[in-house]
C-alpha cells in the first residue's frame, strides 16, 4: 500500500515538474511559436502581470495577437513562484515567463557577460520590452557612495541595468555595439525606476534624495509644506497614520515645448493634467544620448525623456501603467485635511485623455 501511494506521488510529480518550466518558466528554450509576435516585460510579478492584462483587456494598451513574456534574473527578490501559480490558475494563455541564470556583478554588467547571448536571443524575438517601477538602484553602479539609497533587490538592478546596456550601449564601454543597431525601431519603455535605469545603463547618475539633495530639507514635516509640485510621493505617510491615505502624489508636468507630448503624443497644452508620482530619486547626469520631455513645474526635477538615435526609446518618471488610473476605485486622501477621492477622479477628464492618448502612442510605436 505504502508503495503504491509512493508511485502515485512520484509520478504525480513527474506530471508537475513536465508542465512547469516550458510553460512557467522556460518559454523561450524551443524558440516560442511559429507564427506569433512577443513583448517583453521586465520583473513580471503578480501586479504587474494583472496591470498589463488589465491595459490590454480595457482598450488601453492596443496589441493585438501578440503575447507578453514576462523575463528575470533567478535571483531577484521576488518569488516568481507567485507568477507561475497566477498565470496557471487564471489560464492566460497569452502570458508566459522566462527565467535567465547566470553570473552578474556590478562590474561586468557593461561588458560581455553570461547573459549577452540570452539578451541577443531575446532581442531578436519580440517587438520591444518594458520596464517597470521599483525600489532602488545601488548607487556603485553609476559610481557614487550610498547616502540615501534604500537597495532592497540588487540583482534585479544588475540584470535590468545589463539588459538596457547591451540594448542601448553607453560610455562605460564605448566600442561595445548595442543590439538595437541592427533594429533601431525596436521599443522600449520606463515608467518610475525604468527611466532611472535606463539613465544609469547608458551612463548617467541619479539624485538620491529629491527632497534631502535638491530643496535641502530632510523632515517629513517640512516636506509636506512644500508645493505640491514639489512632492514627488507623498511623506505624510511618515508622520500621519491612516487606511485611506495614499503612498503617492499627484502633480503637473511642464512639457518641452515642440518636444514629444506635442509632436509625438499629440497633446497640445504645454502643462500635463495630473499625474501620478511615487519616487524619491530623479536623474541627476543625463547622457547627451537622451533628450528631455518633460520637467517637474520648478524644472528641477526631470520628468521624461527620449533616445536622440532610436525613435521608439523612451520613458518617463510617472506612473501611466496604474489601472486605479482608468477606473472608479478606492477613496483615498493625501493629508490628513485632504476629501477622500480615487485616483480617476484626481486627473480628471483631461487627465484620461492625457494616459490614452500616451497609451495609444505607445500601442503604435510597438506595431
Amino acid at each position: 500500500m505504502k508503495r503504491n501511494t509512493f508511485v502515485t506521488f512520484f509520478l504525480l510529480f513527474l506530471c508537475f515538474l513536465a508542465h512547469l518550466p516550458a510553460a512557467a518558466q522556460d518559454y523561450f528554450k524551443n524558440g516560442g511559436e511559429p507564427g506569433k509576435t512577443y513583448i517583453l516585460i521586465t520583473h513580471p510579478t503578480v501586479e504587474n502581470i494583472k496591470t498589463m492584462k488589465y491595459l490590454i483587456d480595457n482598450n488601453i494598451f492596443f496589441v493585438g495577437e501578440t503575447e507578453i513574456v514576462g523575463i528575470y534574473y533567478s535571483f531577484e527578490s521576488y518569488n516568481y513562484n507567485q507568477s507561475i501559480d497566477y498565470i496557471r490558475d487564471n489560464e492566460l494563455s497569452r502570458f508566459h515567463l522566462q527565467h535567465l541564470t547566470g553570473m552578474l556583478r556590478p562590474d561586468n554588467i557593461f561588458t560581455e557577460n553570461d547573459f549577452s547571448a540570452n539578451f541577443e536571443i531575446l532581442f531578436q524575438q519580440t517587438l520591444g520590452i518594458f520596464f517597470f517601477g521599483g525600489p532602488d538602484i545601488q548607487p556603485e553602479l553609476y559610481g557614487e557612495e550610498n547616502q540615501y539609497a534604500v537597495v532592497t533587490d540588487p540583482y534585479r538592478h544588475l540584470f535590468e541595468i545589463s539588459l538596457l546596456f547591451h540594448l542601448l550601449g553607453g560610455p562605460q564601454n564605448p566600442d561595445f555595439v548595442p543590439l538595437l543597431e541592427s533594429n533601431p525601431k525596436y521599443f522600449i519603455a520606463g515608467f518610475c525606476l525604468g527611466m532611472q535605469s535606463m539613465n544609469v545603463a547608458t551612463g548617467g547618475s541619479l539624485v538620491q534624495d529629491i527632497p534631502s539633495e535638491i530643496y535641502g530639507i530632510d523632515d517629513p514635516a517640512e516636506i509636506v509644506q512644500l508645493d505640491k509640485d514639489q512632492i514627488h510621493r507623498n511623506y505624510w505617510q511618515e508622520i500621519f497614520e491612516s487606511d485611506q491615505l495614499m503612498t503617492s502624489n499627484f502633480h503637473q508636468l511642464e512639457l518641452v515645448e515642440n518636444g514629444f507630448f506635442r509632436n509625438d503624443v499629440k497633446w497640445r497644452p504645454a502643462i500635463s493634467p495630473p499625474v501620478l508620482s511615487s519616487h524619491h530619486q530623479a536623474i541627476e547626469n543625463l547622457n547627451d544620448c537622451w533628450e528631455i520631455t518633460a520637467w517637474s513645474m520648478d524644472k528641477k526635477v526631470i520628468e521624461g525623456i527620449r533616445h536622440k538615435k532610436y525613435p521608439n526609446v523612451f520613458a518617463v518618471q510617472f506612473h501611466p501603467e496604474a489601472p486605479a488610473l482608468y477606473e472608479a476605485g478606492d477613496l483615498l486622501i493625501f493629508s490628513p485635511s485632504d476629501q477622500p477621492k480615487t485616483y480617476f477622479d484626481r486627473i480628471g477628464e483631461d487627465g484620461q485623455k492625457f494616459h490614452r492618448r500616451l497609451w495609444r502612442y505607445i500601442s503604435r510605436s510597438i506595431q
